[in-house]
């Protein structure tokens, strides 16, 4: 399938970053680079433009205006929300308009192969974490060394996707994200202060929900999947006749949506790349078990009442003595749980996805 974006390659962009993917050896990047370029810019309007005025607008009461810290958290929060929503229905929708060629696909094509439209959603995604990457350097205050070496990783490992590789999984593993915009919501209702009402308990049951869905059932499976393709890619190199046929055609040379094997290369995938998507896959994957453990638990104690406690009286108000076995009850005062406390949110969650 086709790149869908509608604004075809730009040349001087892509001339000027064509030394960077030559060095790095990421061939598909000048073709998407202005895609990467228009993601970032436009995650950096919503978040310095459109999430001020808008939730201003909205939520006059309880936009944080005058604390940087806060303003920082929920205008990201926005950007996470618009974002994830975005990329999700793309994903879904590039899945469904060339289901039959993802079908058609092999193993070798599935790694080494080209899709215009797979290509656009690894630019997306990339796009973001530019975003993510500049905007946790200009509040490192805010979001700490830690965020900023997992912007740093994930806006990596994504970019791996240009040499390309397992290009075919970028739709595939971009749908652990449809846990996300639940996520934020429930970020929300606290903000709100809904804490505790109908629709956070909705919100939080359809996020256990898409979170097992997506991430444990489909992330789990399509890992072994991408396993096996990666353990063959190793010890295999690509076949002769796509090797032959990728540089044969002059006309498949110029166009590579016409040719998917275009870029592909006479030599098994190294070793150490592979183990980088593994070891990240499976860190993803026991951190996602984890935090489901955590949210389960997080929801429950939400939404539990207040135990209560009997302790004895010892005096009436009008001071007479009690013998001891008179009580009341006397709520006892909990710290109130939150899922945002133990499950992080969406950068968090997208380190080490494999692209």
């Amino acid at each position: 399938m086709r790149d869908p974006f509608p604004i075809p390659p730009i040349p001087a962009l892509s001339k000027a970053v064509q030394p960077w993917a030559d060095r790095f050896d990421f061939p598909t990047l000048p073709l998407h680079v202005h895609e990467v370029a228009g993601a970032a810019l436009f995650y950096t309007f919503i978040h310095l433009v459109v999430s001020p005025i808008v939730s201003t607008w909205l939520f006059p009461d309880f936009y944080p205006r005058h604390s940087r810290s806060k303003r920082v958290n929920w205008d990201s929060h926005v950007v996470s929300l618009i974002q994830s929503t975005l990329i999700n229905g793309l994903a879904l929708w590039v899945m469904w308009a060339s289901r039959d060629e993802r079908a058609a696909m092999d193993w070798q094509q599935r790694v080494w192969g080209y899709d215009g439209a797979s290509g656009f959603i690894q630019a997306m995604a990339v796009g973001y974490f530019v975003w993510d990457l500049i905007t946790t350097v200009c509040f490192l205050d805010v979001f700490g060394v830690g965020l900023l070496a997992h912007a740093s990783s994930a806006l990596a490992v994504y970019s791996f996707g240009f040499k390309p590789f397992l290009n075919y999984y970028s739709t595939t593993f971009i749908l652990y994200e449809l846990s996300t915009p639940l996520l934020n919501f429930h970020w929300f209702f606290d903000k709100l202060n809904m804490t505790g009402t109908r629709a956070q308990l909705y919100n939080g049951i359809a996020l256990l929900f898409t979170f097992f869905s997506c991430r444990l059932i489909w992330g789990t499976y399509q890992s072994a999947v991408v396993y096996g393709d990666m353990w063959k890619a190793i010890n295999n190199a690509p076949g002769a006749g796509y090797i032959s046929a990728a540089k044969s055609n002059s006309t498949t040379l110029a166009d590579p949506n016409a040719n998917p094997m275009v870029f592909v290369k006479g030599t098994p995938v190294p070793v150490w790349l592979a183990g980088i998507y593994v070891v990240s896959n499976l860190i993803l994957n026991s951190l996602n078990w984890f935090w489901f453990v955590k949210m389960i638990a997080a929801v429950k104690k939400r939404f539990t009442p207040a135990e209560e406690e009997k302790v004895a009286v010892k005096a009436t108000s009008s001071g007479a003595i009690t013998t001891g076995t008179e009580e009341k009850k006397v709520p006892r005062h909990r710290r109130q749980h939150s899922i945002e406390n133990v499950v992080p949110d969406s950068q968090e969650l997208r380190d080490g996805t494999i692209q």
